[in-house]
């Protein structure tokens, strides 16, 4: 949706350098980068007519430009740990001002939020276009009591020790998340800062605001990823899996002559069928060799790999010889030895029972078990991708090296 009176322009700064976490807008949380997440909740606002990252890195332009977004390359001296936010969006402003794009309303978004809802920014948006504020930030509500150290001791500050009134009888205040802030431009260029005339306050829930400045918060918002619905639609074009523990629920059944048997699940084979019927590549690696494997493979009609010590270099080679990019490929996993890779494409799948370092490497976990219909999960979230893409749109990120 186009802004009449002028560009929605969304502009993301994400420097190079960080003193927490070292290349932190490059750090992954559920299996993408900080700034690709950023990016593809910007993209994803339906009120967004342009998205914009601001960097000094080159590595953090190509990743940007992989998820989709315009750069403006940002000086040097506007990219160093006294330079303000500020600095670098009326950089970008004037930059874009320069290519003949005059913006009316800014969408200052922080990569270091990985958790931001596109209806949070369009709703923002909207407030902002229909000149009821000026501002607009985002925040979660707050009763917390505050201290800080005085003369003789810890001293309340939004508060009276003495008396301290239920949560019920309190008013909330609103704790700033520092994940977004939707800006009048005119008036922005003005003020030079991000608050100025009436300032707004977009109320966001609490499993969005996360804000990634330590390692720690990295851990955290890798453990709350799984939780918090993906930023964006699940479009591919393969679909490669693991057999034990995907196919199956990873269980044996050893007859007394040593073969073994596995319960597989007929709507997964239906959803394979469909994929297929799409023009979506599909491929089951397993470290196992084991002849059932290439059973279910020849029955499904699918591209198989067993017996491999190295599943990654093998994923990248069938995705160089059939030209699929990596960032277009969705894997499922559910143990350790598919960590690598997860690590390689650009849509991490895992099944909800999956070891803990899958599930905190997924970009998704899906909600039905291995062997219980999760194939047939991703199946149907790949074709529904599909049908919700607009003709000849492209949303190909990476090339396979």
């Amino acid at each position: 949706m186009r802004h009449r009176s002028g560009e929605v322009v969304a502009v993301i700064p994400a420097r190079g350098g960080s003193k927490g976490v070292p290349r932190k807008n490059l750090r992954r949380v559920g299996g993408v980068p900080l700034i690709g997440r950023a990016v593809a909740a910007a993209r994803d606002a339906g009120r967004v007519d342009r998205v914009v990252v601001s960097t000094d890195d080159a590595e953090i332009a190509a990743i940007a430009r992989e998820w989709g977004a315009e750069v403006v390359e940002r000086p040097w001296e506007l990219a160093g740990d006294t330079a303000s936010s500020e600095s670098a969006l009326l950089h970008a402003l004037e930059t874009l001002r320069e290519r003949g794009t005059e913006v009316r309303i800014l969408v200052f978004l922080q990569a270091t939020s990985p958790f931001i809802d596109p209806a949070d920014l369009d709703d923002a948006i909207g407030r902002v276009a229909a000149g009821s504020e000026d501002v607009v930030f985002s925040a979660v509500e707050s009763w917390g009591f505050l201290w800080r150290h005085g003369a003789d001791g810890m001293v309340g500050i939004n508060h009276d020790a003495a008396r301290r009134p239920r949560r019920q009888d309190r008013e909330p205040e609103y704790l700033e998340t520092g994940a977004f802030y939707v800006l009048d431009v005119p008036g922005f260029r003005a003020a030079r800062h991000r608050f100025f005339g009436r300032t707004g306050v977009a109320v966001v829930a609490e499993r969005t605001a996360i804000e990634v400045d330590t390692a720690e918060h990295l851990l955290l918002a890798s453990a709350v990823a799984p939780l918090v619905p993906s930023l964006a639609t699940l479009d591919v074009d393969a679909l490669v899996t693991d057999f034990d523990g995907v196919h199956t629920d990873d269980s044996v059944l050893i007859g007394q002559d040593g073969s073994e048997f596995v319960t597989v699940n007929r709507g997964d084979g239906m959803g394979v069928a469909l994929l297929r019927a799409a023009g979506v590549a599909t491929l089951i690696l397993s470290t196992e060799t084991n002849p059932v494997v290439g059973a279910r493979a020849a029955k499904l009609g699918v591209d198989v790999r067993q017996g491999l010590g190295d599943k990654a270099s093998v994923l990248r080679a069938w995705a160089a010889e059939r030209d699929i990019d990596l960032d277009r490929i969705a894997y499922l996993g559910n143990d350790v030895n598919d960590l690598p890779c997860l690590g390689l494409v650009g849509w991490p799948l895992a099944v909800p029972e999956a070891h803990p370092r899958v599930l905190a490497a997924a970009r998704v976990v899906l909600g039905s078990a291995g062997g219980s219909g999760a194939v047939r999960e991703a199946a149907e979230r790949i074709l529904a991708a599909r049908e919700r893409v607009a003709p000849g749109r492209s949303t190909s990120r990476r090339r396979v090296p």
